[in-house]
C-alpha cells in the first residue's frame, strides 16, 4: 500500500488547491514546496477577482459567467481576502466608443445577475471624486463593481485548510526523482534530510518548473507550452478615492491601477514571453515605461520610472498553441502506469474551480467524497463579506490599543481568527517587540507555528507587504527574532 493517494510537486496557488480540494474529499496528500508557499507566478498576479472585460470583448462570454460566479463563490468563502471594489473606465476620445464601453459593462452585469455587487453606472467626472486624480479632459467614465484579492495571503490560507483537513505540507522540500509503476516512488531532499516515500498518483505544479520538472526529475514528456512573463509596478499612492481605475491604452490593453498598501498604487499588467531562468525573473526598463506611459496618459500627475519603488514580476506557462486561456491540466493514466496530473497557468478567479476540476479525474481510481470546496470558507472567513468593516469595529473594541489601518490590515490578513494571533493581549507591549509600526512578536510567532514562515521575506513580502515600509534596522532586528524562534524550537 502507497503511504499517500496524492502528492504534489510545488506550492503555489494550483498546488494549494489541489491539496485543499483532495483532502477534503478524504485522500492522504502530501505536498512538496522547495521554497516558500506561493513564493513565484502566484505572489505577482494583478490581484483581481473579476469577469475580465477583454475576455468579454473576445467574446467569451461562458467564460466570464463562469468566472462572475467564482467570484460570488469568493466572497463567500473568503471575505477578508476578497474585497468588492468599484472600477472606473474612463472614456478616452482615441479609444473604444463610450456606446461600446457602456454595452460591454450592461452585459457584464446580466452574466453577474443575483452577485449582490451594485450595478455598473455611467459618471460624469468632472463633478465627482474619481475624477480628482484625472487629466481635464476626461469628463465621463463607467463604473461598476468586480473584486480584488490578497493574492500571497491566499495561497497559504488555502494551504492552511488543505493542513487542517489532513494534508501534510512540506516547505523548503525538493522532489529529486520520481519512479513510475503501478505506484510512484519519490526521492525528496527534505530540508537537507533524503527520504523516499510512495503515492498512488503525483501532480506536477510546479508553474514556471513544470516543463523542466517533467523531463529531469519525473523523466516524462515536457507539456507543450510556453513561458509567458507578467508584471506590475508600485508607487507611490496616486489617487485618494477607494477605486480601481481601469485605463485603455493606445494599444488596446487594459491597464488597472489599485489602491496598495493604503500608501501606495499597483499598476498592472503588462505581460509577454520569456525565455531565461524563472527564478531570476525581472522586470525591463522597457515594461516599466510602458505602464509608466499608460498611467500618465490618464493621471494629472505624471508617472515616471523613478517614482517606482518596487517592480513585482512572475512566470507561468501556457499551452503553445493558445494565446490566452484559463489554465491547463493534463491528465495521463493508462494501465500499470500510476495516474499523473499536470497543472499550470490560470488566473487566481477560477483556481478553485480548476482544482475541483483535476482532482475529479482520480475518482475512477479511488472512491472519494463528492465536491465540497465552494461551501467551506477559508481559516477566518466564517462571516459575511459585507460584515468586513463590523469585524474591524469589533477587533478594535477588543484590542483597544489596535489603529483603524492596524485593525483593516490584521482582519484582512486573519478574519475571525485574529484572536489566535494578539490573544489576549490589553496593551501593546504584550505582543512582544515591535518591528516598525505593525508588526509584533506575537504575530510572527503565529506565522511561523502557523503558516509556515520561516525567513523575514515570507513574513514581510507574502504573509504582509510591510516591507514596503520597514526601515533597514526593523528588518535586521526582525532577522535576529526569527533566528532566535527557529533555535529556540530545535532546542526544545
Amino acid at each position: 500500500m502507497a503511504d499517500y493517494d496524492l502528492a504534489i510537486i510545488g506550492g503555489g496557488l494550483n498546488g494549494v488547491s489541489l491539496a485543499r480540494d483532495a483532502a477534503g474529499r478524504g485522500l492522504r496528500v502530501i505536498l512538496f514546496e522547495q521554497g516558500d508557499l506561493g513564493g513565484a507566478a502566484s505572489s505577482a498576479t494583478p490581484r483581481l477577482i473579476h469577469g475580465d472585460l477583454s475576455v468579454l470583448e473576445r467574446r467569451g462570454f461562458w467564460r466570464v459567467r463562469q468566472a462572475l460566479a467564482e467570484r460570488r463563490t469568493w466572497l463567500r468563502i473568503a471575505p477578508h481576502l476578497v474585497r468588492p471594489m468599484r472600477f472606473v473606465v474612463p472614456a478616452h476620445p482615441d479609444e473604444r466608443p463610450p456606446w461600446l464601453l457602456r454595452a460591454g459593462l450592461f452585459l457584464h452585469d446580466s452574466l453577474a445577475s443575483r452577485s449582490g455587487l451594485p450595478g455598473s453606472t455611467t459618471l460624469d467626472i468632472t463633478h465627482h471624486p474619481v475624477g480628482n486624480a484625472l487629466k481635464r479632459p476626461f469628463g465621463t467614465a463607467f463604473e461598476y463593481s468586480d473584486c480584488v484579492v490578497d493574492d500571497s495571503r491566499l495561497v497559504v490560507l488555502t494551504a492552511l485548510d488543505a493542513a487542517e483537513r489532513g494534508a501534510a505540507i512540506r516547505t523548503g522540500a525538493r522532489c529529486v526523482r520520481a519512479d513510475r509503476t503501478d505506484i510512484w516512488r519519490l526521492a525528496v531532499v527534505d530540508r537537507g534530510h533524503r527520504r523516499t516515500l510512495t503515492t498512488r498518483a503525483l501532480a506536477n505544479t510546479t508553474g514556471a518548473w513544470a516543463s523542466m520538472v517533467a523531463e529531469t526529475v519525473l523523466r516524462q514528456p515536457r507539456p507543450a507550452a510556453t513561458a509567458m512573463q507578467m508584471s506590475q509596478i508600485i508607487v507611490p499612492r496616486l489617487f485618494e478615492s477607494d477605486n480601481v481605475y481601469v485605463f485603455q491604452n493606445n494599444d488596446g490593453r487594459l491597464v488597472f491601477a489599485s489602491p496598495f498598501e493604503r500608501e501606495f498604487t499597483l499598476i498592472g499588467t503588462v505581460t509577454h514571453d520569456f525565455t531565461g531562468d524563472p527564478a531570476i525573473v525581472a522586470m525591463s526598463g522597457s515594461d516599466i515605461g510602458y505602464l509608466c506611459d499608460a498611467a500618465s496618459r490618464y493621471f494629472r500627475e505624471r508617472v515616471a520610472p523613478a517614482d517606482v519603488v518596487r517592480t513585482v514580476s512572475g512566470v507561468n506557462l501556457r499551452p503553445a498553441s493558445v494565446r490566452r486561456g484559463d489554465g491547463t491540466t493534463l491528465f495521463h493514466a493508462r494501465r500499470r502506469k500510476a495516474p499523473l496530473l499536470t497543472m499550470f497557468g490560470g488566473d487566481v478567479t477560477t483556481s478553485r474551480l480548476r482544482a475541483e476540476r483535476a482532482v475529479t479525474k482520480l475518482t475512477s481510481f479511488y472512491p472519494m467524497s463528492p465536491p465540497w470546496t465552494a461551501g467551506a470558507a477559508l481559516a477566518g472567513g466564517d462571516f459575511a463579506w459585507d460584515r468586513f468593516d463590523t469585524e474591524v469595529d469589533l477587533a478594535r473594541d477588543r484590542w483597544r490599543f489596535l489603529s483603524e489601518p492596524e485593525a483593516q490590515r490584521l482582519v484582512a490578513a486573519y478574519g475571525s481568527r485574529l484572536p489566535a494571533v494578539l490573544g489576549d493581549a490589553w496593551t501593546r507591549d504584550e505582543l512582544g517587540p515591535a518591528f516598525g509600526p505593525g508588526l509584533t512578536g506575537a504575530e510572527v510567532r503565529y506565522l511561523m507555528n502557523h503558516e509556515w514562515a520561516r525567513f523575514p521575506e515570507d513574513v514581510l513580502w507574502r504573509r504582509s507587504k510591510l516591507g514596503l515600509t520597514m526601515p533597514a534596522a526593523d528588518r535586521e532586528a526582525l532577522a535576529a527574532f526569527m533566528t532566535g524562534v527557529n533555535d529556540s524550537s530545535r532546542t526544545g
